[in-house]
């Protein structure tokens, strides 16, 4: 374990999840109706989308959006654009194997929601024609989105920090610190780190309000540009499997950063502090004005 005291409001800005400036597509009509974009650059299908050429199914959580457009987060870190329209099928599966849909509109796809996306590829871009997700995924982040205090009675920090997107450590006392390691340009977790990710998880459990705040590092190889990307998909990959393996809510997770190269435990002149500095530190935190409630 080690302290998060460098840790400061400018790292953690760094973690505000950005919405996506709408990208310009040409409008065409040739004799048929076809996908455009409006003067504001909002993308308007005015077709159905099933006249455009199938696209890839994208499988991930919902990152970032704006009011045409998603960021789609998948399990390895990559990020994907999709478009989409009022004539975007989202539908929520439900019941027993998940038998049973439902059609949703398009205010019910919010941050953290976890989504599966088939789409169609108009020109350069991406557009859904149907979106997947779970009723109780949904149903869980309705209640972060809302505030709500239904089996989250000592989330009230949590829910905060999510409608922001950023978070402000002066508001929290850091109970405790745990780094894993990663090889030289990677981000592929060791059996180590995966024990130790589930060990701090656990740890975090027992304590009453417990937030965990992922921040990723590198080493000085590489330029800038390379090393922050770096840093992100580490961060992210933790993020992922800590939710996915070690069974820790989304809800109990602050915004994760990348710091690349920034902040280093040890000196980069050597093999030795490159490979301290080749870093995720993943930090325990309760909001001072709920520690020891």
């Amino acid at each position: 374990m080690s302290n998060i005291s460098t840790i400061n409001r400018a790292s953690l800005l760094l973690a505000t999840a950005a919405l996506l400036a709408p990208a310009s597509v040409s409008a065409q009509q040739e004799n048929r109706e076809d996908i455009v974009v409006s003067g504001q650059q909002e993308a308007q299908a005015i077709v159905d989308l099933s006249e455009a050429p199938r696209g890839p199914e994208i499988e991930g959580i919902i990152s970032a959006r704006d009011s045409s457009r998603l960021q789609v987060t998948a399990d390895d870190g990559s990020k994907t654009i999709v478009g989409f329209s009022d004539q975007t099928e989202i539908k929520a599966s439900k019941g027993l194997f998940g038998l049973g849909r439902k059609a949703l509109a398009t205010d019910a796809l919010l941050n953290g929601l976890p989504v599966s996306v088939e789409t169609v590829q108009v020109g350069d871009e991406l557009v859904a024609s149907q979106i997947s997700l779970r009723d109780k995924d949904l149903k869980t982040a309705n209640m972060i989105h809302n505030g709500t205090a239904q089996g989250f009675a000592e989330q009230t920090a949590a829910t905060e920090a999510l409608r922001s997107r950023v978070g402000d450590i002066d508001k929290y006392n850091v109970k405790g610190t745990t780094n894993v390691n990663f090889d030289t340009g990677k981000a592929t977790l060791s059996s180590q780190g995966k024990a130790d990710l589930c060990a701090t998880a656990q740890q975090a459990d027992a304590m009453d309000n417990a937030l965990l705040l992922v921040v990723g590092y590198t080493d000085s190889t590489g330029d800038y540009e390379y090393n922050q990307q770096l840093s992100e998909k580490r961060a992210s990959r933790v993020v992922n499997y800590i939710q996915q393996n070690c069974g820790w809510k989304p809800y109990r997770m602050l915004t994760p950063t990348g710091m690349s190269e920034a902040d280093p435990m040890a000196s980069n002149d050597t093999a030795t502090g490159k490979a301290q500095n080749r870093r995720v530190a993943v930090n325990i935190l309760v909001s001072k004005g709920l520690d020891g409630l």
